[in-house]
């Protein structure tokens, strides 16, 4: 699987130009968790970029979720490991996350709405002078983004990294894409 084929086919697929930025983010985040925990960053990257393919296909029936996202990830070639990521990011369907992978995207999905929040209450509307610190600080404000799941955030624990330092890691990362997120 290469890049900028997936991409391709991402775009082809997903018309929500903002839903597509969630999917960049969560590409660079789990590149580099990857990095971190010494994991193949290709393979972590694409998981983040083809996790939410299926979600305007399953629009209407929610329940199949991350179901239809693994099939069209194995069509275009992803590898088992990775399909069972994608599948299981979807707590709904009851499949547990059993390896570091899995463990990572399950994090690594809702951070990215918690980054993107606080980007946008800025009033330049950036990444730029956004910190941990600040963020942290929007994290512990639970009607503040409320759609990202701090429980589930939180879960970054179970591939050893404390909360702060995960959070840091997933905001330096985004902001190594910030333009082509628009922030």
């Amino acid at each position: 699987m290469e890049r900028e084929v997936v991409l391709t086919l991402v775009r082809a697929r997903v018309q929500n130009a903002n839903l597509i930025k969630h999917m960049l983010a969560t590409e660079t985040i789990m590149k580099a968790l990857a990095r971190r925990l010494g994991q193949d960053e290709k393979e972590w990257g694409l998981v983040g970029l083809l996790h939410d393919i299926d979600v305007e296909l399953t629009e209407h029936e929610p329940q199949s979720h991350s179901k239809l996202g693994a099939d069209l990830a194995r069509e275009m070639g992803a590898s088992e490991a990775m399909c069972h990521a994608i599948l299981c990011h979807n707590e709904a369907h009851g499949v547990p996350c059993e390896t570091l992978l899995d463990k990572a995207l399950f994090c690594a999905d809702p951070l990215t709405g918690l980054i993107t929040a606080a980007a946008l209450v800025r009033s330049d509307k950036s990444l730029a002078g956004l910190t941990s610190e600040s963020l942290m600080k929007r994290f512990r404000e639970k009607r503040f983004a409320a759609g990202a799941n701090r429980e589930i955030i939180a879960s970054c624990q179970q591939i050893d990294l404390d909360l702060e330092e995960f959070v840091s890691l997933g905001l330096n990362a985004v902001k190594g894409v910030a333009s082509d997120l628009g922030l």
